[in-house]
């Protein structure tokens, strides 16, 4: 019964940015415990935590990432955000947003429970 979606992906240059989103159907602004983040995957490569953030806000990136994506939440739309500027070819992979309930909120794909279906983007040189 718990769906997330995402939308926001595409195909950009380098250097330019997207905005991904994420609308789920839990009520994130009530949950005492809730994480919520945001993986990738790359051709031949593992899933990779992103970023990640918490019931109160508190954020992680993984560092590949830090300094050029941000995380945020809108509680009243239930729905996540990952801003993801001066991208690089590096980035391109499927994006997923992923909700768990775990006490730890890092950026372990086994803390998470539910998962979006995932939307690509592609970064050109």
């Amino acid at each position: 019964q718990v769906q997330l979606v995402e939308s926001g992906g595409g195909s950009v240059q380098t250097g330019g940015s997207l905005r991904l989103s994420c609308v789920t159907s839990i009520y994130i602004y009530t949950l005492r415990t809730i994480c919520m983040g945001w993986f990738r995957q790359a051709p031949g490569k593992e899933r990779e935590g992103v970023a990640a953030i918490d019931r109160a806000g508190l954020t992680s990136f993984a560092d590949s990432v830090k300094g050029r994506f941000a995380i945020s939440k809108d509680n009243a739309k239930n729905t996540l955000y990952l801003e993801m500027n001066s991208l690089r070819p590096e980035d391109t992979g499927i994006y997923y947003c992923a909700a768990g309930f775990a006490s730890r909120c890092d950026r372990s794909p086994g803390d998470f429970a539910y998962w979006g279906q995932g939307s690509q983007v592609t970064v050109s040189s």
